[in-house]
């Protein structure tokens, strides 16, 4: 509706179309997943494969190899290949990157240029509320390895609480234990790793140098270490990482 009160109802169609799109290919993809969990899949790749492809449809019998083509192979692909080379026309700055949606994060996730240090640095300024609401219903496809080697690769001193903050807030996205069984190994190392390294600060900051000496009264109160470490052993639970701690 614009100023004078006159609905515009193309604006609302187009927003409408959208929307029916975007439930189309969710429900493309979840269906995808389920059937490739069903088939008992061999390998991540594979399963990756099968929902990259979950808007393919098979040839028709009249389908003809040498017939005329006026629509493109993969339209899926085609579009995004259009959105991106539009992207890359006008980008508006992204240091108030702030997605209500899965649909508005992928947006602009895709348009970060600066490589995992960049990505590093958007997540860590969203925080896990934010993940937590924009994942209500589940974390994209891939999305949850690829956040985990990024915080492990780039995790700096300093930092983790932040990042403990961001895993409790995924570890409470829809359909959190299914992303987690679908890690690749490679993102599984990454993940035990980023937990080894937040224990280790913890026990730096309790043990370090100029650090002042428990007092016996004291003892048997829980400090903040303790409860941090309670708090890294729960998420450990929640991501299937083994009791790796001493």
């Amino acid at each position: 509706m614009d100023k004078r009160g006159v609905i515009d109802f193309s604006a609302l169609e187009r927003e409408l179309q959208a929307a029916v799109e975007a439930d189309k290919k969710y429900q493309r993809e979840n269906d995808a997943k389920l059937r490739a969990v069903h088939q008992k899949v061999a390998t991540y790749e594979e399963f990756r494969d099968i929902v990259l492809a979950s808007h393919l449809k098979p040839l028709e019998r009249q389908d003809k190899a040498s017939a005329p083509r006026n629509q493109p192979w993969n339209p899926v692909a085609s579009a995004q290949t259009g959105t991106a080379a539009a992207a890359e026309m006008v980008q508006a700055p992204l240091s108030d990157f702030q997605p209500r949606t899965a649909s508005e994060f992928m947006r602009d996730w895709r348009r970060l240029e600066g490589g995992s240090s960049e990505k590093y640095g958007h997540l860590l300024r969203l925080g896990g509320g934010v993940l937590q609401g924009v994942f209500s219903a589940e974390v994209g496809f891939g999305l949850l390895g690829e956040f985990l080697v990024i915080l492990s690769e780039c995790l700096h001193p300093g930092d983790e609480a932040a990042v403990t903050g961001l895993l409790e807030g995924l570890s409470k996205t829809g359909r959190f234990g299914l992303n987690v069984s679908l890690l690749s190994q490679a993102e599984k190392d990454a993940c035990e790793d980023l937990f080894c390294r937040l224990w280790g600060a913890v026990d730096v900051g309790r043990t370090g140098a100029g650090n002042p000496s428990v007092n016996s009264e004291d003892e048997d109160e829980p400090s903040e270490a303790s409860e941090t470490h309670q708090v890294i052993k729960r998420l450990m639970g929640q991501y299937s990482i083994c009791e790796i701690m001493s």
